[in-house]
């Protein structure tokens, strides 16, 4: 199967009602990359989706982050198990969320063991975020606010850190660390040792006018399937680390390309690309609970396939027949963006989608036909 067909399964999707448009970035195994893009730009913007329109890439930044800060590790500015308490003082002494009263009020105890920089990179902090944790967003809802806003003065962990894995904020809390470590704003620091040396000119924290100019719309999916417009979500740089960044199906295939290529794309070191590549526990990761339907329907990507966390990234530890190669590394961004690389096989891929919920069963039928046409070629 060629690029056409890869294009047909695009425009079929659209047809279907799966997206108003979708854009998506292949790199095949002889080296060569293929773009696409199907339908318009948003319920209320007919313009034709192009392949170089830009995304709101949501949790697709947490990887970027990630390998900043391992850059860092392997320069020896960071260490992957110091308390990052002692260097980020609203973490020195994190609560732990043990349950709730019988007249509904939460009982906190202070954690057993420190946050440190691997915990939060495999999300084995505590640090969740409360739309994927039941009990998180109850604690939220009796005492104000949204762990969003509270987690930089007084986070609130899950569980004691290093004794689960639960997707959250760990990743933002990164971000910060790589601030204090480098005293550049983390959007500076991503562009010059990141994003800038990669070549990805159309990816950025803070957007400019000539990527606005080519954005994709938000949309919201209403019950009965229909797009409504609906407002992007705030960019605070507090937490720009886990979720800031926009970019282009194209730019973000330059970064899947360093993390398969055997010397980094020359950006990421051999330390930097092991660790990204490689799971660091055996600790199950990836399937995630929704405790706000609007915001995301429950996840299992590749359901029966055995997962871990690398330092960065979903890593499936067996082949799936007819995708991916067992050690290839993927996720996702909230508004319906997904991607996979396969080191093995010498292949990526993204596709780009904007709207909520996450993990849209259109979506991720379509994400898996793509990659299917891919290994298929």
């Amino acid at each position: 199967m060629g690029p056409q067909t890869i294009q047909a399964l695009l425009d079929e999707a659209v047809a279907n009602g799966v997206a108003p448009g979708l854009t998506a970035a292949i790199a095949h195994p002889d080296g060569t990359d293929s773009f696409h893009a199907a339908g318009v730009r948003g319920a209320a913007d007919p313009s034709a989706t192009r392949p170089d329109d830009t995304f709101w890439i949501a949790s697709c930044t947490k990887a970027i982050t990630s390998a900043a800060a391992l850059q860092l590790v392997e320069r020896g500015v960071l260490d992957l198990d110091a308390p990052v308490g002692e260097r980020l003082p609203n973490l020195a002494s994190p609560q732990v969320l043990e349950g709730f009263d019988a007249d509904g009020a939460p009982r906190l105890r202070p954690a057993s063991q420190p946050l440190t920089l691997r915990r939060l990179l495999t999300h084995t902090s505590g640090l969740a975020y409360d739309f994927f944790h039941a009990d998180l967003a109850r604690y939220y809802a009796s005492v104000g606010g949204s762990l969003m806003e509270s987690a930089p003065g007084a986070p609130v962990l899950a569980f004691d850190p290093g004794q689960g894995w639960q997707y959250g904020i760990g990743i933002d809390a990164v971000g910060w660390l790589v601030e204090q470590a480098t005293g550049q704003g983390l959007d500076a620091y991503v562009a010059a040792h990141v994003t800038g040396p990669l070549g990805m000119t159309d990816t950025a924290f803070v957007s400019k006018p000539e990527l606005e100019a080519r954005a994709v719309g938000m949309h919201h999916r209403t019950p009965d399937g229909a797009f409504v417009p609906a407002p992007h979500l705030p960019a605070s740089p507090v937490y720009y680390g886990g979720g800031g960044l926009r970019s282009t199906a194209p730019d973000y295939l330059k970064f899947l390309r360093a993390v398969i290529a055997e010397d980094g794309g020359g950006v990421l070191g051999p330390r930097t690309l092991r660790w990204l590549r490689d799971a660091d526990s055996a600790m199950p990761a990836g399937d995630l609970d929704t405790a706000r339907a609007p915001i995301s329907h429950d996840f299992r990507p590749l359901p029966g396939t055995p997962k871990t966390w690398t330092l960065g990234f979903l890593r499936n530890e067996a082949d799936v027949p007819g995708m991916r190669r067992a050690g290839s590394l993927a996720w996702g961004g909230l508004a319906n963006c997904y991607y996979w690389a396969d080191p093995a096989s010498g292949v990526a891929g993204v596709l780009c989608g904007q709207f909520l919920p996450f993990g849209d069963p259109g979506m991720l039928a379509t994400f898996e036909a793509l990659e299917r046409a891919v290994y298929a070629q």
